[in-house]
């Protein structure tokens, strides 16, 4: 870095932001360490990727995976802003060389460029989002595609996911308060903002700025639960400040800054890297939602109940949590514009509608005629309620105040478009509600 007795510092112009801090502290590897696996530590919270039912499509393995908890690190690898330098932007390269040192590089022309100096925070925790899988990333996180599916290998290089997304700071001490902030530290310890990037000074005079595809943050209104309403799609910048939408995604131009808003995170916060949406669940909030063991306890409640296919009068059942993917022979089917519920059948489809939709023999409504499967990501849920909703044209089934809760959030797509989605598959809802009550017959009813 530029500091001071050296030859750059001489012509440059800088701020010290530091703060005391007990001596013996030092940086603690952000790398995935032990600690996350550690069950007797304090979790802060978890991330859910929306879109994979509970684990991804070829399996949960190491930092990759569907959903990750972040526990509180055995020594604390927290940075925080320190000093301010104005150099030579020909000699950014020569003040970044010390990899132990953590810094955001602001490039304002081709002759200046603003760099600020991290230092150790030894009151909170660091963990990183992105799309690279080097060690410095703690959540390894790809594209997400309707269906529960992620991009390919061969696909990641035309990812809109930034390699370094975002990163969350945990306070240590209670009530370990979790901030998001844009961008993430890379291999060197570092953070560049280009010449092309969004970035500006603030009215105190320091620098802050957005990534190319923006992180995008909604704390719903009232919290993560039945009462709750949908709260503002708003942008994260790299400093944690909170701003209005820009234009597009990529646009240079930044919204207004939301000064009643904050990038702290509450439970049932939704972030968006432009490709994956992640739900974070507090600590507090989990305890409030099923277990797997009460899932499959509630699966077992509807398949002793012997719901009947009202046609073919066979038993149905809902195949085990761990059976996704492969449609069982006691499968329930549903029509998704009426909520009948059936066994399968390979007979009334409609030829004036391509044969893509069939005719309920119940009510004669036509519509998609799909499999139901049980919700299976337990921290989707807003209660232990029964399964007696189905997404819409999914299939999806859980609680009615779960598929209410989901069927009123628009999470973003593309640019600047937003949809109702399922989340466990990603599928965008259809249909008045986006969502349908299961008509079962027999004594379910």
């Amino acid at each position: 870095m530029v500091l001071e007795g050296s030859p750059e510092a001489v012509n440059s112009q800088s701020l010290d932001l530091r703060r005391s801090c007990p001596k013996g502290s030092r940086v603690f590897p952000s790398a995935g360490e032990g600690s996350l696996l550690n069950k007797e530590a304090v979790k802060y919270g978890e991330l859910i990727v929306l879109g994979y039912n509970g684990s991804l499509a070829s399996g949960d393995k190491g930092r990759r995976r569907s959903r990750i908890a972040l526990f509180k690190r055995p020594k604390a690898n927290g940075v925080k802003p320190d000093v301010i330098h104005h150099i030579s932007t020909p000699l950014v390269s020569k003040a970044l060389s010390n990899k132990g040192q953590h810094s955001i590089s602001y490039t304002l022309s081709r002759s200046h460029s603003v760099i600020v100096e991290y230092t150790h925070d030894c009151d909170t925790d660091m963990f990183q989002i992105g799309r690279s899988t080097e060690n410095m990333i703690d959540f390894v996180v790809t594209d997400t595609a309707p269906g529960g599916s992620c991009a390919s290998e061969g696909q990641s290089a035309q990812s809109t996911i930034s390699r370094y997304a975002c990163r969350i700071i945990c306070e240590r001490s209670p009530p370990y308060t979790a901030r998001i902030y844009a961008a993430g530290f890379d291999s060197s310890r570092n953070i560049f903002l280009g010449e092309r990037a969004a970035k500006w000074r603030t009215p105190d005079g320091l620098m802050d700025g957005l990534t190319t595809n923006g992180v995008l943050v909604m704390h719903p209104i009232g919290g993560f639960s039945e009462d709750s309403a949908p709260g503002i799609w708003r942008e994260i910048s790299v400093c944690g400040n909170v701003y209005a939408l820009r234009d597009s995604r990529s646009a240079q131009q930044r919204g207004k800054l939301v000064q009643t808003e904050s990038n702290v995170l509450q439970d049932g916060s939704l972030i968006d890297l432009c490709g994956a949406t992640l739900l974070w669940r507090t600590t507090a909030g989990l305890l409030l939602t099923p277990t797997l063991k009460q899932l499959e306890a509630l699966r077992q409640e509807t398949n002793a109940a012997r719901p009947q296919c009202p046609v073919g009068f066979n038993t149905l059942a809902f195949p085990s949590l761990a059976q996704r993917g492969v449609v069982d022979k006691q499968q329930p089917w549903v029509y998704v514009n009426c909520g009948h519920v059936h066994g399968y059948h390979n007979w009334g489809f409609r030829k004036e509608k391509g044969g893509l939709e069939r005719e309920c023999p119940m009510c004669r409504r036509a519509g998609p005629y799909v499999p139901l499967w049980l919700g299976c990501e337990a921290g989707l849920y807003l209660d232990a309620g029964r399964p007696t909703h189905a997404f819409c044209p999914c299939g999806h089934v859980c609680s009615q105040k779960t598929v209410q809760y989901w069927a009123q959030i628009p999470l973003p797509h593309g640019t600047h478009a937003f949809h109702a989605a399922c989340p466990f598959c990603g599928t965008w809802l259809t249909g008045e509600r986006g969502f349908v009550r299961l008509i079962f017959q027999g004594p379910m009813d």
